[in-house]
């Protein structure tokens, strides 16, 4: 009879299941109180149940129409598969639930972000395969030959290739006579400029969900006893899940305790005195040094050109000398941090997370300041060159720079943590294990993700590159975390970290590559003799020629008027400006509304 009742009491939800819709029978079963598996068994008796009723009623429709219904159950039931799949194949999932049990969310906050990034590259890296498959069709074989020298250097025979800007065609594809044809000069500026902003929306978006879950909206509970009663997920069986979601739970209890107990130090006036002069001499020291590096990296990429417009050969030395200007700015980027690290434990901050932010500020003025002197010699002394085609040039430095950096950031996990580690545990005992340096790490994220954007121009697969480099990253700043880091003294909690990296990435850094590639784009003046828009004043005239041609075609009269009235007209953006000033301001408000509604259901809650 308790068996009969059972199969009865499944039967009977698996009906109620079927009759519900899509959205409202999903709901359902993520609320039972069962395992994955049994849910995905009662998923599958639920679509069965709804083929067969189709199937019932298959002589009220057409064949047509049950043959759809059928159709769109199997699509369902492979796209429930695939995303099981997809799941697994997210080779960061596991790995972030051990780092946040382990090591805290402070930590954790660097690998969210970074595993962010690689899918940021990944759709870079379709979008400009609308120019680079266009290319590879249309291109002539490359008859130089590979040495191996080239991953390095990024010369010889990767001239020839899809890598570089110089060797795009200005001329219109077609494969077939009569046929339907390819601008690469409309493609290539489309392209850059549709990606472009789409990443500004991408960016936008991402910091305001990152806000509103971390500002607005964050998943806190009244108190710690709330947190050990509601927050455990029943539906987690397996052992090793179960400790370590134990450890992910006990190190959030650890934060949030600590930021109720945090102690306010209190110094006498002499003792702030000392304390204030401490802070003064870093931060002009930090500055000294950054201005130091900057001056270096200018005088070197002066240097860097007469190497390339005296006409360089392919012999050992001169595939060196093009590897000194990236090697010393990476070695720039990798040592002065770590001089920025020591003059933080110097100030004695009170809490981890200013000493954090602190490092952050002095280590994004370093790498943007030694960005825009790049920029600078790049858009400036480069373009106004003698070159046969500067943009190739630049974009073999920018990947240079990219390749280099790579390396060193790899040489940093070796000699910043391994061997760290190893004189702390023999040497110098006192020392002990060394503490991920959070500030550092996203730093570098930032000027490799920067150095992304500002060579995209002039060398178009730079994403699939970047994609290679963060996927290595990710596993060998994972393995050296766990074989050579202690987690943070201090624990602290940081929910707002990954929103002030969004916010970091975006200014200065996305808001900085966008004036580099404007002025790029609208003043200067391409190459005679390579690159799409050879023979041109500037990139952008390739839109104005043809938007000319298209006022002579009636049925495009729409896009001429988008263009003179909306593209070029400036009314318009201050009117979009406005919009969007009032919309950040209702914003603003709705947040001070909602907190305080919160605050004030906290207060009746507690009482």
């Amino acid at each position: 009879i308790w068996i009969f009742h059972g199969f009865y009491a499944v039967d009977k939800l698996v009906g109620d299941l079927a009759s519900m819709s899509t959205s409202e029978r999903i709901k359902e079963i993520q609320k039972m109180p069962d395992n994955m598996k049994k849910k995905r068994e009662i998923r599958n008796k639920v679509l069965q149940e709804i083929t067969k009723k189709s199937r019932h009623r298959s002589t009220m429709f057409s064949c047509c129409t049950q043959w759809l219904q059928e159709t769109a159950v199997s699509f369902r039931r492979f796209g429930h598969s695939l995303s099981g799949y997809f799941h697994l194949l997210q080779f960061w999932h596991k790995p972030l639930k051990i780092i946040g049990a382990e090591f805290g969310t402070s930590v954790l906050s660097y690998f969210i972000f970074l595993k962010w990034l690689l899918t940021f590259n990944i759709f870079s890296f379709l979008n400009f395969s609308f120019i680079t498959i266009p290319q590879l069709v249309a291109g002539e074989p490359n008859n130089l030959s590979f040495t191996g020298l080239e991953l390095f250097t990024g010369a010889g025979y990767f001239e020839q290739t899809v890598l570089y800007y110089g060797f795009y065609t200005n001329a219109t594809i077609s494969k077939i006579e009569n046929g339907p044809s390819y601008n690469m000069q409309l493609a290539y500026i489309f392209t850059v400029g549709t990606y472009f902003v789409i990443c500004f929306l991408i960016l936008v978006f991402s910091m305001a969900k990152s806000f509103r879950r971390n500002f607005i909206n964050p998943q806190t509970y009244t108190g710690n006893a709330s947190k050990l009663l509601c927050a455990w997920d029943f539906n987690i069986t397996n052992e090793k899940a179960v400790k370590l979601k134990q450890k992910n739970l006990s190190t959030q209890i650890k934060e949030e305790l600590t930021e109720v107990n945090r102690e306010v130090l209190t110094f006498s006036v002499s003792e702030r005195v000392i304390h204030i002069i401490i802070h003064l001499v870093s931060w002009i020291a930090s500055l000294g040094t950054a201005v130091g590096a900057c001056a270096a990296v200018y005088f070197l990429s002066i240097n860097n050109l007469k190497l390339f417009v005296t006409g360089h050969k392919n012999d050992l030395k001169s595939q060196a000398a093009m590897l000194v200007l990236p090697i010393i700015a990476s070695l720039l980027n990798t040592l002065v941090p770590f001089f920025y690290s020591w003059l933080g434990n110097l100030e004695r901050f009170q809490t981890p997370g200013h000493k954090i932010y602190a490092t952050i500020a002095r280590n994004i003025i370093l790498k943007m300041s030694i960005v825009g002197i790049l920029c600078y010699y790049w858009l400036n002394i480069v373009a106004a060159s003698e070159s046969q085609c500067w943009e190739t040039l630049v974009g073999q430095d920018i990947y240079r720079l990219v390749i280099v950096d790579f390396i060193f950031c790899l040489l940093g996990s070796f000699f910043g943590e391994f061997l760290r580690r190893i004189i702390g545990t023999t040497v110098c005992v006192s020392l002990g294990l060394p503490e991920f340096d959070i500030g550092r790490n996203v730093l570098d994220l930032i000027y490799a993700q920067t150095l992304t954007w500002v060579g995209i121009l002039f060398s178009p697969l730079l994403p699939g590159i970047q994609i290679i480099a963060f996927s290595i990253v990710f596993f060998v700043k994972k393995a050296s975390l766990m074989m050579n880091c202690q987690p943070p003294r201090k624990v602290w909690r940081t929910a707002q970290m990954t929103t002030s990296f969004m916010l970091l990435l975006f200014f200065p850094s996305f808001v900085g590559v966008l004036c580099v590639i404007g002025v790029t784009v609208w003043r200067l003046k391409p190459s005679e003799e390579c690159g799409p828009f050879r023979g041109l004043s500037s990139m952008y005239a390739a839109v104005y020629e043809w938007i000319k041609i298209l006022e002579n075609y009636p049925p495009s009269k729409w896009i001429v008027w988008i263009y003179y009235n909306l593209i070029t007209s400036e009314i318009f953006y201050f009117i979009l400006s406005c919009i969007l000033v009032i919309i950040t301001y209702l914003y603003w408000k709705l947040i001070e509304g909602r907190k305080t509604m919160a605050s004030l259901l906290h207060k009746q809650i507690v009482n």
